[in-house]
């Protein structure tokens, strides 16, 4: 016991001569002086870690030119193409140079010519890219834009249609009622009804009288 004691005494001596030197220091300084920042920082990390996908994937599908952007099977853009092109060119700090195009989906397919196919998408892409790349290119001229590089991909279409949309909101809000149960709207009818007809006797006595 004596040794434990002489131990603590020494370990309080050596902070006080810690302390006396180069100033006051607390428990948390001298054994976790990044509490609790670090572990909140751990914390962040793991909810961003495990959203970032889709993060990315959204940002990509915004990033992404349509091919309803364009008049059916040619490189024009059509205004609709425009305006989105010149949103993701004004976006804000600055516009992100990556820029996807989904491939052509409007290119009849040749049963007779199956190859025929794989070449008319590509041509189409190939123009589309240089449409799309031309477009930005004229409507960031005088700003500091980085150069853009559009990249192809075939993802699916996002969204709800119209229709449905509608259909699901006129079912949402049928659904939603106020009112009072069967029984007790007929009870409470029922006790207006006599409430009235005891006023209405009163009535009567005190006229015979």
């Amino acid at each position: 016991m004596k040794g434990v004691i002489g131990r603590f005494v020494a370990a309080l001596g050596c902070a006080s001569a810690l302390a006396g030197s180069n100033g006051c220091y607390w428990y948390h300084d001298l054994v976790d002086p990044c509490y609790p920042e670090r572990y909140w920082h751990a914390a962040r990390e793991n909810v961003h870690e495990a959203i970032a996908p889709q993060v990315r994937n959204g940002h990509v599908l915004d990033q992404t030119v349509w091919n309803y952007h364009f008049e059916v099977g040619t490189a024009r853009l059509t205004a609709a193409g425009q305006a989105h092109l010149a949103y993701l060119a004004r976006r804000r700090p600055a516009p992100d140079p990556m820029v996807f195009l989904q491939t052509a989906q409007d290119v009849t397919y040749d049963q007779s010519d199956p190859p025929k196919f794989y070449r008319e998408r590509r041509d189409l892409d190939n123009s589309r890219v240089a449409a799309v790349k031309t477009y930005l290119t004229q409507v960031t001229l005088g700003g500091s834009a980085p150069p853009f590089e559009v990249f192809v991909h075939n993802p699916p279409e996002t969204g709800i249609g119209g229709e449905r949309a509608g259909v699901s909101v006129r079912a949402m809000n049928a659904s939603g009622g106020f009112g009072l149960p069967a029984s007790g709207g007929a009870s409470a009818s029922g006790g207006a009804g006599a409430s009235a007809g005891g006023g209405g006797s009163g009535g009567s006595g005190g006229s015979g009288r």
